[in-house]
């Protein structure tokens, strides 16, 4: 995808609109702009600026928080919606989502409804314009808002604390790693100097590290090569359907986080259900949409199985209730909710439960793992000065002798 720039009259005002939009080719984007209603004067690709214009075409959660409670707030009070947009995109600062809103103004204005505006933009994912659609449909336009702003805080909080949860030990590791690499190029060659003047074997261990060492110096080219080909190709593997099927099963089962996922993966889906359902949505819609967001295919599935279900007529807490990856939790509390009539509220007091469930199993994992990551540091560090002092007790003794 190509970022154009143009310059378009808008058919339905006959204003002149100058904005930024993404499409393969010139033709493309213009093809999109006469969809649009806007007939292009001018359209010229924008000059790649790397990472930089990376961060500035970027839309953070934050942003988007931001964005979505202001316009809410705008139409509460009783400001139209075409003044609310416009108010919401002269105090936006993201340079990227005052491009979008600009977008949006104009498609609104041009008669389109706000959900199917936000929809042409992929920063806007489809919970949030489903969401947007089903307050503009009911009238409660404003409090759709302020739920996707909540929803979006949530899923911001939660994914939070598994990076936090997780970015100790991958400092402990590159941490050790750096040791390993500092021994090796630094004191264990001075140690093969030693015993080479001396014209003594090293020990075994020593010899190991020496070798490991002439390795490190000799083909460091190589390992990078190396390592950079299988990053390249494991990425490019995860954005298959394939690969990220099967990275989605492996944090199902992978241990020690395999339960902190799982959980996060119902958090998410009772959480965004109860949105949706509070908002009106149909239940088959939400559970397409709610399935979707989980996360993670396999529970993806998983929900859409149980739709199919729901559609003969079963009852959704019976649908859902075998699913291997569904928590049972789940159907307990969408039965209770079925009973009384609140399967929204039920499903909120479900994900409250599994966000509360995260929180302690985020917790015991920081406190599980530090242990384990003290073994592992001290086996690394007792292997690296038996290797490094070994020998130089071994030459005191044979001086000694």
């Amino acid at each position: 995808m190509l970022t154009f720039s143009y310059t378009a009259r808008d058919r339905a005002n006959n204003k002149i609109v100058k904005s930024t939009l993404q499409a393969e080719s010139e033709a493309e984007a213009a093809k999109l702009l006469m969809a649009r209603d806007l007939i292009p004067h001018e359209i010229k690709p924008e000059s790649a600026g790397g990472g930089l214009n990376f961060l500035k075409n970027h839309v953070g959660t934050k942003d988007k928080v931001v964005f979505t409670r202001q316009l809410a707030t705008l139409i509460n009070a009783g400001l139209p919606l075409a003044k609310s947009l416009h108010t919401v995109q002269e105090q936006t600062e993201n340079k990227r989502l005052k491009t979008i809103a600009q977008e949006v103004i104009a498609s609104v204005e041009g008669g389109s409804s706000l959900a199917d505006a936000f929809a042409k933009h992929k920063e806007f994912d489809e919970l949030f314009v489903a969401l947007v659609a089903a307050g503009e449909v009911s009238g409660t336009l404003d409090k759709a808002l302020e739920r996707i702003a909540n929803q979006q805080e949530k899923d911001a909080e939660i994914a939070g604390k598994i990076k936090g949860a997780m970015l100790y030990p991958a400092i402990v590791l590159v941490v050790i790693i750096g040791v390993i690499i500092f021994m090796l190029t630094t004191v264990v060659p001075q140690i093969e100097t030693l015993y080479a003047s001396l014209k003594q074997s090293l020990p075994f261990l020593t010899a190991m590290m020496v070798a490991m060492a002439d390795f490190l110096t000799n083909f460091w080219w190589l390992i990078l090569i190396v390592l950079g080909i299988g990053v390249y190709y494991l990425r490019h593997y995860i954005e298959t359907t394939s690969g990220k099927r099967q990275l989605d099963l492996f944090k199902l089962n992978v241990p020690l986080f395999g339960t902190m996922f799982r959980k996060l993966y119902m958090a998410r889906f009772t959480r965004t259900g109860q949105t949706l359902l509070m908002s009106g949505v149909p239940m088959l819609e939400m559970l397409r949409i709610a399935g979707r967001s989980s996360g993670n295919s396999h529970v993806t599935d998983a929900i859409l199985r149980s739709a199919d279900k729901v559609k003969t007529g079963k009852a959704l807490s019976e649908s859902i209730k075998n699913e291997e990856y569904v928590l049972p939790l789940v159907p307990q509390m969408i039965s209770i909710g079925e009973q009384s009539g609140t399967i929204d509220d039920m499903m909120g007091k479900a994900a409250t439960f599994y966000e509360n469930e995260l929180d302690a199993a985020i917790r015991s994992i920081s406190t599980a793992i530090e242990p384990l990551l003290m073994v592992v540091l001290a086996i690394v560090a007792g292997g690296m000065v038996g290797a490094i002092l070994l020998p130089i007790y071994q030459l005191v003794g044979n001086t000694s002798l």
